[in-house]
């Protein structure tokens, strides 16, 4: 769809991290080393902020369920009024990933289970709570 893929990494403050931003840059950069035409960027500001310093017009969200459609949804509409030159592209995930949530990974972390199925191959998780 796209000749470049950035992934911006940004701060909800909603959510208390699990990683730190330097933790969670790493191991998403792991994700995608190989990939040609991909970049990781991390930002601060709004998502519609950074995608117009980037000159970025598509933003491509990945939803799960019907919940994770409405919440992608509401957020959709909030960008188009605040930036209607910026689409959002919403794409549901293939069946086989659709179970595995960000809780459920960090809860089989704190319990030291096996993560690797969930997780793309190379990819290593630092150690919760500890700098990079």
């Amino acid at each position: 769809m796209f000749d470049e893929v950035v992934v911006a990494v940004g701060i909800n403050q909603d959510k208390s991290g699990f990683f730190t931003m330097d933790q969670r840059m790493e191991v998403i950069s792991q994700a995608v080393r190989g990939l040609t035409g991909v970049k990781v960027i991390k930002y601060d500001n709004l998502t519609i902020d950074a995608c117009r310093q980037l000159g970025i017009r598509h933003i491509v969200r990945g939803v799960r369920n019907m919940l994770d459609f409405e919440t992608e949804r509401s957020i959709a509409d909030m960008n188009r009024r605040l930036a209607p030159e910026i689409e959002t592209i919403i794409i549901p995930t293939a069946q086989e990933f659709a179970h595995i949530s960000s809780s459920a990974v960090r809860d089989l972390i704190k319990h030291h289970g096996d993560t690797s199925q969930f997780l793309p191959d190379g990819v290593v998780l630092p150690v919760p709570g500890l700098g990079s």
